[in-house]
């Protein structure tokens, strides 16, 4: 009941959402809570891998997973970004890496003086300047208690909630198997009082959290917060999704494919790859995406594809009354840029930072629903970015992305750069300016203008200075090892099946 104090917190649904807010809860606040994870083995997940972004350590280092184990036991490979093909044109290929470009100044960004560089007939490719860039080029990988290399994972997602699993009921959590056939409410204030299973248990609970995928069983079917669909900025609703083999070492990035009507993703894990074909059902029908499908990945398909529905959007609250909702049920932007499980994470970092021990109140969870609104239409530009700054124009559905309107906020950027060559990063905003520049010029939107502070300089001096930098980086990567030679030495995992 609101204002209730709260003690026993129920995790309604387990999968990658459900495991990484008991892990953390456990982690953080066990000896305070009492916990219990309700899910059924019923219900399972497509476990077709899932690609992360670098906060993924930041959370896993929360929940002090050593990394060698973790990566081990999800069959995980190092990602230093997105290898984007055929986006910007049919042929082209651009990688969204997760490094720093260059050294800046006070004055501006390090792409200024490329800029300007490039205007007097040298300076090379933006690349040049990043390391984890060139070494995703090469599928080089190396990292140490030294190295600053930013990376995040790929993992296979089933076998994370899996692992995880281990570690809350190390913490004390508690597993109750079965399904959720109905939700109980307090009759004084219509929040969430009980889960009722298919075998009569009843669990009860103070603080709910409703991990149940795209359903929201308790935010959506019992508390019916309503949704704002971002369906006509991002058109994609569904997903093909399939497991292959491979006998190719895994590069340390995903592969963005563009198609006629979405693009395939393809997720390198130690032993088998996950892909997803993802569609609009207004431009392309599920046969023609499943067809599509086959065509385009690479491998033997492991297990029958799955065909995934969902929205693009988020609920209007995400945490309402005494129910926080996290992951799918919350809201879902699209794949692309792997932002899923960060938004599960951050979400889980706030709960914890404003958990309501005192009881739930308006306040709290206004500025938890602030937070993650902001959050969430921040991610939904860096997205709709990709499609509307394309030049393909043989399809419908590439039409309609370029052509197409977008938030006010969004246009506001591309006529920044486009005008002027500025790119900012709002306050706790997830995608830096390195990654708003590597998505925007490997697309082929050019800036006319840019800030002068490179002409401060002879042109032999940033000549030296940008050839200087490029050197260090070529350097660096002689060095490392390759990315498949790294992980055999580091984290290896098990023959799968064995």
């Amino acid at each position: 009941m609101t204002g209730q104090v709260v003690k026993k917190v129920v995790v309604a649904g387990g999968g990658s959402a459900g495991w990484m807010a008991a892990a953390a809860l456990s982690r953080q606040l066990g000896p305070l809570l009492d916990i219990t994870l309700v899910e059924s083995d019923e219900i399972g997940t497509v476990g077709v891998g899932e690609s992360t972004v670098p906060t993924a350590r930041t959370f896993n280092a929360l929940l002090n997973l050593d990394e060698r184990e973790f990566m081990a036991a999800t069959q995980a490979t190092f990602k230093l970004g997105i290898s984007f093909e055929n986006w910007g044109e049919i042929g082209d290929r651009y990688i969204h890496s997760f490094g720093k470009i260059g050294k800046g100044t006070w004055l501006g960004h390090f792409h200024h003086f490329w800029l300007e560089a490039r205007r007097q007939g040298f300076g090379g490719d933006l690349g040049d300047y990043c390391l984890e860039l060139k070494a995703a080029e090469q599928d080089k990988f190396f990292t140490d208690e030294t190295s600053s290399v930013n990376y995040a994972y790929h993992i296979d997602a089933t076998l994370y909630g899996r692992y995880l699993r281990g570690k809350c009921e190390d913490n004390g959590v508690r597993r109750v198997e079965g399904k959720i056939v109905e939700v109980r409410k307090h009759a004084e204030d219509g929040s969430i009082a009980a889960l009722v299973l298919e075998s009569g248990k009843v669990i009860e609970g103070d603080l709910f959290i409703d991990c149940t995928g795209f359903k929201g069983v308790l935010i959506n079917g019992a508390l019916d917060v309503g949704f704002e669909d971002y369906g006509k900025w991002l058109p994609n609703d569904r997903a093909w999704a399939v497991q292959t083999s491979t006998d190719v070492p895994p590069g340390p990035y995903t592969r963005a494919i563009a198609h006629k009507a979405g693009w395939l993703w393809g997720i390198p894990l130690q032993q088998r790859v996950g892909n997803g074909l993802v569609f609009s059902s207004q431009f392309m029908s599920d046969e023609e995406g499943l067809q599509l499908l086959h065509q385009m990945v690479e491998g033997e398909m492991l297990i029958e594809p799955k065909l995934i529905k969902f929205r693009a959007g988020r609920r209007h609250k995400a945490w309402h009354k005494n129910v926080v909702s996290l992951g799918l049920a919350a809201g879902f932007i699209e794949p692309l840029e792997s932002t899923s499980i960060h938004m599960i994470m951050i979400a889980i970092h706030r709960l914890l930072q404003l958990f309501p021990f005192q009881g739930c109140n308006d306040a709290i969870s206004d500025r938890f629903n602030h937070l993650a609104n902001d959050e969430i239409e921040k991610i939904r530009d860096f997205i709709v970015l990709h499609y509307k700054v394309t030049e393909r124009t043989d399809s419908p559905f590439w039409d309609h992305c370029r052509t197409q309107e977008v938030p006010d906020s969004l246009a506001h950027r591309l006529e920044l750069f486009r005008d002027n060559g500025h790119v900012f990063q709002a306050p706790g905003e997830l995608f830096q300016i390195d990654s708003w520049l590597q998505v925007m010029l490997g697309q082929r939107l050019e800036p006319q203008g840019h800030h002068h502070m490179g002409r401060l300089m002879p042109p032999q001096q940033l000549k030296q200075a940008l050839g200087d930098l490029a050197r260090n980086i070529d350097g660096a990567i002689a060095g490392m090892p390759s990315h498949q030679a790294f992980i055999d030495r580091y984290c290896p995992a098990p023959r799968w099946g064995a």
